[in-house]
């Protein structure tokens, strides 16, 4: 067995007690060892993504304990291609965040003086960010499906706490808001995992496992209901979204960028590893209308975003927009339509984690969110300004940069594929593509209410990006351009999952389009 994972999770959990520990009058200290605590975690994260073999077995790193051996539970770890590189996203985004979010905890007021936010517990709050940590590493990492159900509950109460105590003046609403969307979906996937364990029959919920067990199509199209709901609703696709956009513009920057950027993946990594594995004639069957709904949540989000005034409500509606991609790469069921979905988890990531913090670092500099109060921002803050545009040219998938690789596979691998006849697919991959023209105007729109035009007189204040903000934004923006023009790497570790994942579904020559996807 590996200890590689077991200790991924350990170091954050042990880095939050001790940071929760320290006395009071510590919080510059809070903040260091939060911040060498993610740093640590990226680190080994990073050599144990060196030593993973894409031509090995699936699944690596695996350490499984008994947990409740009287029902066949696990502490089951192992990963993938997919889960390695949402892994290593999370890695990446924490120190950062982190860093973003060095005075989230102080408090804030608007223009006029009002108090937002109050000061809180600044040991609290970053001990909340590593707990978090743990809780990502470990839904990602988790192989057997009552760990994974454990993880997917637990990682909703560090980021409850952060939002509900540390968010906007609408915190609270939007807090229990999240809570309940997200109980209701995980109470439905409860149901599901416990008759899955029942009618497998195999007396454990290791996923290997339990792979290709359930034969009967009735039983099949029930339980992946069960999970296809509960990560619906985690992703978020239309129409049981609503949550996302009052949970982000709420929740302080550096929570958002997680939120968006890690918690909302395992809504789609759970439909491609659980809902197409475990249940693969179900997914066929339930394949066009789950496309439909992908297409809505396309077009949807991005003709809403268009009409925001709130930037950071704009950002997450941007995000509903760009999930429906990724749950349509899903079930077109091509190695390229899912390899570019799964490129676009962790793109996504690294586009919309630097627009929310760059849209944070101005709205922390003029105390309001609302796009209005902005104007001729690039004329006294070139370098934030600049940030602000290459984030929201990401984010509109602008050739030359890494979202644009992930929206052009999943487009183009969903209007060839031919696992369900390529007609109704390739009308949704048209359709979709609508949501590029879209794109350009709420990005650009923003852009030009915002950076460009008169300067508002309070703009005129504006102090350019410190040291510490151009150490938050500049590797996002890095990674951003090098996926853009080279994400054979990233692509590499995730074609075998892929291929594995339709051999499973029994999807026809995986391989044919596999070597589509590696051109």
């Amino acid at each position: 067995m590996s200890p590689w994972l077991p200790i991924l999770m350990a170091v954050p959990v042990l880095g939050a007690i001790v940071v929760a520990l320290l006395p009071k009058g510590s919080d510059k200290l809070a903040k260091q060892a939060t911040l060498l605590v993610s740093l640590v975690v990226l680190v080994l994260t990073l050599v144990m993504a060196v030593q993973f073999k894409t031509g090995g077995p699936r699944f690596q790193f695996q350490a499984v304990y008994d947990w409740i051996p009287s029902f066949g539970v696990k502490f089951g770890v192992g990963v993938d291609g997919i889960a390695l590189v949402l892994i290593a996203l999370s890695a990446v985004l924490v120190p950062i965040v982190v860093l973003a979010s060095w005075h989230d905890a102080d408090g804030t007021q608007s223009a006029d003086g009002t108090l937002i936010t109050p000061k809180r517990s600044v040991k609290t709050y970053f001990s909340l960010l590593l707990v978090l940590e743990a809780m990502m590493i470990g839904v990602f990492a988790a192989t057997d499906i009552f760990l994974f159900y454990v993880f997917f509950e637990a990682m909703l109460i560090p980021m409850y706490f952060m939002i509900g105590s540390y968010g906007g003046a609408q915190r609270s609403y939007a807090a229990v808001k999240f809570l309940l969307y997200s109980l209701f979906g995980g109470l439905l996937m409860l149901v599901a995992v416990i008759a899955l364990y029942v009618v497998a029959g195999k007396g454990t919920f290791m996923f290997p496992e339990l792979v290709g067990v359930i034969q009967d199509p009735a039983t099949q199209k029930w339980l992946f209901a069960g999970f296809f709901i509960a990560f619906a609703i985690k992703a978020p696709l239309w129409p049981v979204h609503t949550w996302l956009p009052d949970a982000a513009a709420q929740a302080p920057a550096g929570a958002a960028v997680l939120l968006v950027g890690v918690l909302d993946k395992v809504g789609t990594f759970g439909m491609l590893r659980f809902c197409l594995e475990l249940f693969p004639d179900a997914a066929k069957a339930f394949t066009m209308p789950i496309v439909v709904l992908a297409v809505i949540s396309i077009i949807y989000g991005a003709i809403v975003a268009i009409g925001q005034t709130d930037m950071k409500r704009l950002i997450a509606y941007t995000s509903i927009s760009h999930f429906g991609f990724i749950v349509m790469g899903v079930f077109a069921m091509s190695q390229v339509s899912q390899s570019g979905a799964a490129l676009y988890m962790v793109n996504h990531g690294f586009a919309t984690g630097a627009l929310f913090l760059a849209a944070g670092f101005l709205i922390a500099r003029r105390g309001s969110p609302h796009i209005a109060d902005y104007g001729g921002v690039q004329k006294v803050a070139p370098l934030l300004a600049g940030f602000f545009l290459i984030a929201g040219l990401a984010g509109l998938s602008l050739p030359g940069l890494s979202s644009f690789v992930s929206e052009f596979m999943v487009m183009i691998g969903t209007y060839t594929s031919s696992a369900f006849g390529s007609g109704a697919l390739a009308v949704a991959a048209i359709v979709s593509a609508l949501a590029v023209i879209l794109a350009a105007v709420y990005i650009l729109w923003m852009v030009q209410r915002a950076l460009n035009g008169p300067t508002a007189e309070p703009v005129k204040a504006f102090k350019d990006l410190n040291v510490r903000e151009i150490v938050v934004l500049a590797p996002l923006i890095a990674l951003i351009i090098g996926f853009g023009f080279f994400p054979k790497p990233l692509l590499d570790v995730i074609n075998p999952t892929v291929t594995q994942t339709l051999v499973n579904v029994k999807v026809d020559n995986p391989a044919i389009a596999e070597k589509g996807a590696g051109q």
